[in-house]
């Protein structure tokens, strides 16, 4: 640390690299913190969780007992041991409560007065965050499994949503009607998911085995369907143009938006070029897979190398996005995960389980002291510390 900032002082190392550096190992050094609980208020499994972008504060999650939670993340008692609680919450004798499971929750991306939710009540529901009321409420004929507005879109708000049908339907916030709908996919829509980078392109998984790329604008609409032999299988083969030999049941664009994380059921983990849709072929291993529906996993922002953290079983693995290399495996759940969300801004990661739990994983305080006669040598680092960024100025 102060090799760096004497550097970075210095003039010698770019103001990013102290910072991003920082961040891997905060991201290397994740446990569970003893210290800090999440109060419990869902009284089965919870599905979904999301952090609002704008202070990073606020936290939703939603659970099979259709409850949906609004928590407070920060230490407002300044006490080492605290507890986030629940700042209100929308529980079964709400009038607007859902009737069945919540499957996800999201904030609106630029403001925190609203939130959206989506149920196997068949409804996606917009709420007012000061009233708790829901503003608007969609309805479909089919059992709705995922949803997703875009992060960076300014010249729409169109809110995706996968059914049991096989379609997508897109949504329009501001005239509060379906505005048109995507065809492709042959089994029920699992995941969605809007590229953080370009505003129109969409990612969709079903349990067809396919993921597509679809740009909203055009007519025909899907730009590509991802294939993991890269079109070299004959179109014979079953498994042509599939991404997996399974279901697909999650989705992760990286932070920057060129690259895009698959989960499927065959239990695999894949990544993709999203701007050619071609498969990297990084080597995850296994990743062990075995929800029926959606499962929401995440990745790192701001590291050196960035990270997937995917809900394992009763774990959450952590793996090097593209590397493939396993990291640690975080136990602390007694029964499956079926998210976790990740907080940019002080590294931190929370995880919500069937056993009712949301648990938050933070950077260690406490580094290990290197025996006297120890010495640590660049080639013994972690190779995640190593940063991948460049400048134009360094390669040239």
């Amino acid at each position: 640390m102060l090799g760096f900032l004497s550097a970075r002082q210095a003039g010698l190392v770019d103001p990013l690299c102290l910072r991003r550096a920082e961040s891997t190992r905060r991201v290397l050094g994740l446990e569970l913190n003893k210290d800090r609980d999440v109060e419990r208020i869902h009284g089965s499994g919870v599905n979904t969780l999301d952090i609002e972008p704008v202070e990073g504060r606020y936290m939703l999650s939603g659970g099979s007992d259709g409850v949906i939670v609004l928590y407070d993340l920060e230490n407002s008692s300044r006490q080492p041991y605290y507890t986030c609680k629940a700042v209100c919450s929308i529980g079964r004798d709400h009038p607007d409560v859902h009737k069945y499971s919540v499957e996800t929750v999201q904030w609106y991306p630029h403001d925190t007065g609203m939130f959206t939710s989506s149920s196997f009540d068949k409804t996606l529901k917009v709420w007012d965050t000061n009233t708790l009321q829901a503003a608007d409420v969609f309805n479909f004929e089919e059992t709705v499994y995922s949803h997703h507005m875009s992060p960076v879109a300014t010249k729409h708000c169109l809110v995706a949503v996968g059914t049991k049908g096989p379609k997508v339907q897109l949504c329009d916030l501001k005239s509060g009607s379906c505005s048109h709908i995507l065809r492709g996919h042959r089994q029920e829509i699992l995941a969605v998911s809007w590229s953080p980078r370009y505003d129109y392109i969409l990612a969709t998984a079903s349990a067809d085995s396919r993921v597509k790329l679809w740009d909203v604008r055009r007519a025909s609409g899907c730009l590509i369907t991802l294939d993991q032999h890269n079109g070299k299988k004959s179109q014979a083969v079953e498994s042509a143009n599939t991404a997996h030999n399974g279901k697909v049941n999650g989705l992760c664009f990286t932070s920057d938006g060129l690259h895009l994380l698959t989960v499927g059921t065959d239990n695999r983990m894949r990544l993709w070029n999203s701007s050619n849709g071609e498969n990297t072929l990084v080597n995850y291993g296994k990743v062990y897979n075995d929800s029926r529906k959606g499962l929401k996993f995440t990745v790192s922002c701001g590291c050196s190398s960035e990270f997937v953290f995917v809900p394992y079983g009763s774990t959450i693995a952590v793996y090097t996005v593209y590397s493939g290399e396993q990291i640690t495996m975080l136990k602390g759940h007694y029964k499956s995960v079926d998210c976790c969300v990740f907080q940019s801004n002080f590294q931190e990661l929370y995880s919500g389980s069937r056993d009712c739990n949301i648990l938050a994983w933070v950077p260690s305080l406490c580094e290990p002291v290197p025996d006297d006669n120890e010495t640590t040598t660049k080639s013994q680092l972690n190779p995640a510390f190593e940063d991948a960024w460049s400048s134009s100025d360094e390669e040239g």
